[in-house]
């Protein structure tokens, strides 16, 4: 295992942002960052769930929007319910998105301003489509075939084909966050294969990150 814990300058500083598609497989590349390489990680879905969390004014709004039904019998959100709507009507996940979106790159910003580490992983789905990408000083995209992200979304999610399809065709294409990616890590062979290349991508930083000569 290896621990960066170096002296923090300003040439050292390194936040990546790891995104990629639905399903592609982002949560398993930042497991491995944190558990092989100890570094910190910032989930974009974690601080999307405190945002909608019981009481927040952000669900309450939601309830606004939707009706009470919208809501599970102890108040918190149904989240399957939510997904069904913003999935099939962009007007209306556009909507939930910017509700959202500014608390959670509110979160990210205090977060980063805590943490004293030259490397820092952002986890965030929808990187671009947010408009995130000032946050971050490096790209990394998880990619893998179309057909590998609908067989594996429908089994995480048990969802038909035309509910698979239609979450990925929500997102912006692959082929063009791949095409704005600084690392672009292929998951569609072996688990180790994906290893070796994130161990190549986060190798960049002894190149990368020396202080001049």
């Amino acid at each position: 295992m290896t621990d960066y814990q170096l002296p923090i300058t300003n040439y050292q500083k390194r936040i990546i942002g790891l995104t990629g598609g639905i399903s592609t497989g982002k949560s398993t590349v930042s497991q491995y960052l944190a558990h092989e390489y100890h570094l910190p990680v910032l989930d974009a879905d974690i601080y999307a769930r405190e945002a909608v969390q019981l009481g927040s004014p952000i669900l309450n709004a939601i309830a606004q929007r939707y009706g009470k039904n919208i809501l599970q019998a102890d108040g918190t959100l149904d989240r399957q319910q939510l997904a069904r709507i913003i999935f099939n009507n962009s007007t209306e996940k556009q909507w939930l998105e910017r509700q959202i979106h500014p608390y959670v790159r509110d979160r990210f910003e205090q977060e980063i301003n805590k943490l004293s580490v030259p490397i820092v992983v952002l986890v965030i789905p929808l990187l671009f489509e947010a408009e995130m990408t000032d946050l971050v000083t490096e790209i990394w995209v998880v990619a893998c075939s179309p057909q590998q992200q609908i067989d594996r979304l429908i089994q995480r999610d048990n969802l038909t084909v035309e509910q698979a399809q239609a979450r990925i065709n929500s997102q912006m294409p692959l082929s063009e966050k791949c095409d704005r990616a600084d690392v672009v890590l292929d998951n569609s062979s072996t688990l180790e294969d994906l290893k070796q290349q994130v161990d190549l991508a986060i190798k960049k930083f002894n190149s990368s990150n020396r202080p001049p000569a």
